[in-house]
C-alpha cells in the first residue's frame, strides 16, 4: 500500500511540530519546505526529526528542501508560513504580509501537487484559506483551514481544569470564526454525556469560554510569539482523518455557500473529513442568540476576505 505523501509548507515552530506529530503517528512521508535562505535550517530540522525514527519506532520518508518540485504529487499540503503574531498584535496585523505569502506559496503547490487536499493554518485563518483557494483555484471541498479543532482542544482543556476531569470525557463544538470570533455552543457541550451547563454555572462557563476566545493572545503574552505545540496538533488530527479516511466529524473551517446561510466563504463548522476532503457539512439548530453570534462572526470573516482580496488584485 502506498504511504501517503504530506507536504508542510513553513519549517518554524508550527511547521516542524506538525512534522514531529505525523511521523509519530506514522501518517506517511514528510517533506519540509521553507524559502532558499532557511534551506540549511530546514533539512536540518528534517535530519534532525528522521533521527528520532530509531527511538521512536516509526518509518517514514522526512525531507527538507526549498525546492517545491521536491513536494510533486503530494496528497495533502499543510500551509504554515507567514509571519506569527507579536505581543501587542491582532491575527488581523498579519492580513497584508502573509496573503502575498499564502498566494506564492499557494500558486507553487497548485502547480506541482493539482490533486493534493490543502490544509491552511496562517493567520488570519479565515482569510488565508480563502486566498488558497482563490489562488489555486481548487474546488471548495479540497481546501479547508485548521482553527475549530485548536479552539475547540482550548475549549475542553480549560473545561477539564475547571472540573478536575479527564479532557478525553468532554465534547464540544465551536463554529464561526478563528479565537475573538469563535462562537462556543454550550448546549452541544456534555462531560461523559452529561450537559456542561448543569456542571458549571453560566458565570464561570461564560469565563472559561472568553479565555478559550482568547487562549492564543494569551500564549503570545507569555512566550512572546505564537502557540504552536496545540494549532500543530490540532492540524494534524486533520491530517490523519484525510489520509486514513477516517470520516472525523471536526470543527474547521470550510466552504459555505447555502449552507447556514453563509453565501460563499470559509467559516467554522462541523465537517465530516476523509479522503475527499470536506466531504460533508454538519447543520446544526441554532437557538436565536447563537444564531447572532454565528452571523455576528461570518461578518468580520466577510470583512477579512474583503481585505485579502484587494491585496490579491493589487
Amino acid at each position: 500500500m502506498k504511504r501517503a505523501k504530506i507536504t508542510i509548507v513553513g519549517a518554524g515552530n508550527v511547521g516542524a511540530t506538525c512534522a514531529h506529530w505525523a511521523v509519530a503517528k506514522e501518517l506517511g512521508d514528510i517533506v519540509l519546505v521553507d524559502i532558499p535562505d532557511k534551506e540549511d535550517y530546514t533539512k536540518g530540522k528534517a535530519l534532525d526529526l528522521a533521527q528520532c525514527g530509531p527511538v521512536e519506532r516509526f518509518d517514514a520518508k522526512i525531507t527538507g528542501t526549498s525546492d517545491y518540485a521536491e513536494t510533486a504529487d503530494s496528497d495533502v499540503v499543510v500551509i504554515t508560513a507567514g509571519l506569527p503574531r507579536k505581543p501587542g498584535m491582532s491575527r488581523d496585523d498579519l492580513i497584508d504580509t502573509n496573503v502575498k505569502i499564502v498566494k506564492s506559496v499557494t500558486a507553487q503547490i497548485a502547480k506541482h501537487s493539482p490533486n493534493c487536499i490543502l490544509i491552511v493554518v496562517s493567520n488570519p485563518l479565515d482569510a488565508m484559506v480563502y486566498t488558497a483557494w482563490k489562488t489555486s483555484d481548487f474546488p471548495p471541498h479540497r481546501v479547508v483551514g485548521q482553527a475549530g479543532c485548536l479552539d475547540i482542544a482550548r475549549y475542553r482543556t480549560f473545561i477539564g481544569m475547571e472540573l478536575g476531569v479527564s479532557v478525553e470525557d468532554i465534547d464540544a463544538l465551536l463554529m464561526g470564526g478563528h479565537g475573538d470570533d469563535m462562537v462556543p455552543l454550550p448546549r452541544y457541550t456534555s462531560v461523559a454525556g452529561i450537559p456542561v451547563t448543569q456542571l458549571i454555572n453560566e458565570r464561570r462557563l461564560t469565563e472559561i469560554i472568553e479565555r478559550a476566545k482568547m487562549g492564543g493572545g494569551e500564549i503570545v503574552k507569555l512566550m512572546g510569539t505564537s502557540a504552536y505545540y496545540a494549532p500543530a496538533a490540532g492540524t494534524i488530527q486533520m491530517v490523519e482523518a484525510i489520509v486514513r479516511d477516517k470520516k472525523r466529524i471536526l470543527p474547521c473551517a470550510a466552504f459555505c455557500d447555502s449552507e447556514y446561510g453563509v453565501g460563499g466563504y470559509f467559516v467554522g463548522v462541523p465537517c465530516v473529513l476523509g479522503t475527499g476532503g470536506v466531504e460533508k457539512i454538519i447543520e446544526v439548530e441554532f437557538d436565536k442568540a447563537e444564531r447572532a453570534l454565528f452571523d455576528s462572526s461570518v461578518s468580520h470573516v466577510k470583512e477579512l476576505c474583503e481585505l485579502a482580496q484587494k491585496v490579491l488584485d493589487a
